[in-house]
């Protein structure tokens, strides 16, 4: 009985041999159906796997590795660019109002320090339960 190793290639023979485009489009089907894997086309030819993934990489119609598809609107660009800029005039209008409310609580301070009157309302205190009239009792 025949041996496996009596059909082997050398080294030699196998860096000279070449299979045609056809061939490996039809292994690359065959592993895309389930019908074979890499690893027994890799043993059954004896071809390194890194060969066949090769095979795969080029003829494969359904997975491109390395290619990565990004499907974005235009409009949706526009939109998130639009809204971006908008955070930015939204942040910058709120640091210009503390700079003022921060300005005007300083001249608060100076001024109940030279004129030594409360300007404040003062929040320990109890709120006084007017009805808005002035009459004396």
């Amino acid at each position: 009985m025949a041996t496996r190793q009596q059909f082997e290639l050398s080294t030699a023979e196998r860096r000279a041999r070449t299979f045609s485009e056809d061939f490996k489009r039809q292994k690359v089907k065959e592993i895309e159906r389930k019908q074979t894997t890499v690893s027994e086309v890799s043993r059954a030819y004896q071809v390194r796997s890194n060969n066949v993934y090769k095979w795969i990489d080029k003829y494969s119609l359904k997975d491109k590795n390395g290619v990565r598809l990004v499907v974005e609107m235009e409009s949706e660009t526009k939109r998130v660019l639009a809204l971006l800029q908008k955070v930015a005039e939204l942040e910058r209008i709120v640091g210009q109002k503390q700079i003022v409310i921060d300005f005007q609580e300083k001249m608060i301070e100076l001024a109940e320090q030279e004129y030594n009157v409360d300007i404040k309302k003062k929040f320990d205190s109890e709120p006084s339960f007017s009805t808005g009239t002035t009459e004396k009792k």
